[in-house]
């Protein structure tokens, strides 16, 4: 099912390292995403193949909304200027992505980092449907589940019919495992992206994955949903597509990387 879809974002991994020297540098298509967890730039070449990637941890957005400007639109400057030496060039016009319900306030100010950083905001886009630029969904539910909200889409013949977006996500899965395991959200946050601890702290974010099921069953339309699919860096968590399969009673799978399904969908929408 996300054979094409896990070989594109595998590729966008790649060349976070090993940037490739785009042959038309006029012609990029760039995407900046202000998560909550993550801050990514992603380039991709004049057909839509990733050539160059850079991303940052950071706590400078909160629920979609900025809480330091400052810190955010330094570390994208940081991030520009890391790829633009790599390639060689200027990166000019990019397109950026809001959670689904953003205030025109809220989303003026993510535009300003952007623009700020340097850049020529040529698109704005939410996350839900920025993830469909690269899963292509024509019918069902895609649910973007971020560090602090978890955002869905409803396709229906290849149309979006609703989006929606609400508080959830990996900020409480962080505080969860802070609370049962007494440690600080630092180490919290640390624990919840070792690989060796997946299986020990899919038991305790199980009522998280729960109630991001009953955020989804709110939306969900009163015809048939066959499918729903999962991005973003919570849905990560070990086995959480099949909770919320087992919750809802509706097929739910998931990429196998999908951190990187919104950006990359995000430098997509580049124009």
């Amino acid at each position: 099912m996300f054979e094409s879809i896990d070989k594109l974002i595998d590729d966008f991994v790649n060349v976070i390292d090993s940037p490739i020297i785009p042959k038309n540098k006029d012609k990029l298509f760039v995407g900046v995403d202000l998560g909550t967890a993550y801050i990514v730039v992603t380039v991709l070449d004049e057909n839509k193949v990733p050539v160059a990637g850079a991303y940052k941890f950071a706590q400078v957005v909160k629920d979609g909304l900025i809480v330091d400007y400052l810190g955010a639109l330094n570390i994208v400057k940081q991030l520009k200027k890391e790829i633009e030496d790599k390639l060689s060039c200027s990166l000019v016009r990019a397109a950026v992505a809001i959670p689904p319900g953003t205030s025109p306030n809220d989303t003026r100010f993510i535009k300003n980092v952007v623009q700020d950083a340097g850049f020529e905001v040529t698109n704005i886009v939410d996350e839900p449907t920025a993830a469909n630029a690269v899963l292509k969904v024509m019918n069902g539910v895609v649910v973007d589940i971020g560090g602090g909200t978890t955002g869905l889409a409803i396709m229906k013949d290849g149309k979006i019919m609703c989006v929606a977006d609400e508080p959830t996500g990996g900020t409480q899965c962080t505080l969860v495992i802070a609370g049962t395991y007494k440690i600080s959200y630092e180490e919290a946050e640390k624990m919840k992206k070792d690989p060796q601890k997946q299986r020990e702290i899919a038991s305790l974010l199980k009522p998280v994955a729960q109630k991001i099921a009953k955020i989804i069953e709110e939306y969900l339309p009163k015809d048939s949903v066959e499918v729903i699919y999962l991005v973003g860096g919570t849905s990560c968590i070990l086995d959480i597509e099949k909770v919320i399969e087992n919750e809802l009673k509706i097929k739910t799978v998931k990429p196998k990387n999908p951190l990187f399904v919104t950006p990359v969908g995000i430098a997509m929408h580049c124009i």
